[in-house]
């Protein structure tokens, strides 16, 4: 039978332009649809825009520093509107400047959302095309729990387009979205209370990460509220009433709530029965909380439909930005390279813009501890007071920690908190990815003075 394409593409996000990239440079007569703008989460309404309100966020903190080296620094003032305006600018521009690398590879584009009809006919733009194979690319969403006056809350969708700066904001959930916007806010001289069910931030991260990064977010004004829900929300003349339950049962006031409780599959919409496409639970615990559906796919991103793949968020497998892209390639290098290959997602290295930054590769003590018991774990730990802080009378502190297999001397995880964090451990992750030893390690000179030479110090 012959397809109007060989491949088409729904989702224009970071996976979705890779793999559409990719194939069309083999060959493949490729189309891609995307119903908002080019780009997806990471350049629309996540990692772009958020670190360019990171980078925003420091400034408070470096004009203070500077007078520990001197420097008379005047009153400062932010201009809210302008850094939105600004940063929206800039995410225009790198929207733009994918549609252009889409039209060098020769991948059609349809500006509009599409969705199948049967396992090879998709419904775009009014009309009907075929594809030999499909490729379901179109990320996640923010999810909201089921709670009374919960739609007075936004969502990190929203939180980059606020006309005003709000005073005071509270944020429900405490993962990367929860964590990372309650130090932008409180850097850019918002109040802020952070509401969490747990005992501690950042579930599933070393302990030492979660400890070093809650400490820091308390030092810096952040009130934290753990061990504690929303139960519901009231707009009030003088703002949102929020209700809780747990440790904390006051009632709080607040000018802005961000809900932060995750990001589901955005599947809805997706004609996914049309096609005959198999979907496993993706279930996110707590009062209030639905379970959803994440498409099923095997280690090569294929469905239970042969022709149909699927990569990054909507999969629910390992959802950073980084690892979409490396599926969407793998996918498009075994399908059309003739290179059939399988993405790694074993020591995936991340990080958490948050003030203190951290960044982690490999395994976590907890998990090595689990695999290879006590004895067959060693732990190598420092903590200390970066050079720069000397001068400026700030009680900064950088965490840094190597988790090493006792027998072997591999090293099976890195940790780290404190400034520059993640361009640290993205050196650090070769290492870790190539099987290096803590003896390796140890024969490494390091650059000194700096943070990072400690990585290759510690005894």
């Amino acid at each position: 039978m012959t397809y109007d394409y060989d491949l088409f593409v729904i989702g224009a996000g970071s996976g979705g332009l890779a793999s559409s990239k990719r194939a069309a440079s083999y060959g493949a007569k490729v189309a891609i649809a995307e119903g908002d703008l080019v780009g997806g989460t990471c350049v629309i309404r996540g990692c772009i825009p958020k670190k360019l309100m990171v980078y925003g966020s420091h400034f408070p903190a470096l004009f203070h520093d500077a007078g520990g080296y001197g420097w008379k620094v005047g009153q400062a003032e932010l201009d809210w509107k302008y850094l939105m305006t600004a940063m929206n600018k800039e995410v225009l521009r790198l929207s733009q400047m994918h549609i252009n690398f889409l039209e060098k590879a020769g991948v059609a584009l349809f500006q509009s959302r599409a969705t199948l009809l049967d396992p090879h006919t998709i419904e775009v733009g009014g009309r009907q095309v075929t594809a030999d194979k499909i490729l379901i690319a179109v990320g996640g969403r923010p999810s909201k729990p089921d709670i009374p006056g919960i739609e007075y809350g936004i969502t990190s969708n929203e939180i980059f387009h606020l006309k005003e700066q709000p005073k005071h904001v509270a944020i429900i959930g405490s993962g990367y979205i929860g964590t990372e916007f309650a130090c932008i806010l409180r850097g850019l001289g918002c109040e802020v209370t952070l509401i969490f069910r747990k005992g501690l931030i950042l579930n599933g991260f070393d302990e030492d990460i979660r400890t070093g990064i809650q400490e820091g977010m308390i030092n810096h004004g952040i009130r934290i509220i753990p061990n504690t829900m929303l139960k519901a929300v009231e707009r009030m003349p003088q703002g949102l009433k929020l209700a809780l339950s747990g440790e904390q049962q006051e009632t709080i006031t607040t000018d802005m709530l961000l809900v932060a409780t995750g990001r589901i599959p955005n599947i809805d919409g997706l004609g996914l029965e049309h096609a005959g496409i198999n979907l496993v639970p993706s279930p996110v615990e707590g009062h209030g909380y639905a379970t959803t559906n994440a498409i099923a796919v095997n280690e090569y991103s294929q469905t239970s439909q042969p022709n149909i793949f699927a990569v990054g968020d909507v999969t629910d497998r390992m959802n950073l930005t980084p690892v979409a892209i490396g599926e969407g390639r793998a996918f498009a290098d075994s399908e059309f390279g003739n290179n059939r290959r399988v993405f790694s997602h074993e020591t995936v290295p991340t990080a958490v813009f948050t003030t203190p930054e951290a960044a982690t590769v490999g395994l976590t003590e907890a998990e090595a501890r689990q695999k290879l018991g006590d004895d067959g774990v060693k732990i190598y730990r420092t903590r200390f007071r970066p050079l720069f802080y000397s001068l400026t009378g700030t009680q900064e502190r950088t965490m840094m920690k190597l988790v090493v297999d006792s027998n072997t001397d591999r090293v099976l995880g890195a940790h780290m908190v404190g400034d520059n964090s993640a361009e640290i451990i993205q050196g650090v992750a070769i290492a870790v990815k190539m099987g290096a030893t803590k003896k390796d390690f140890d024969a490494t000179v390091g650059i000194h003075p700096t943070v990072a030479e400690e990585f290759v110090t510690m005894r």
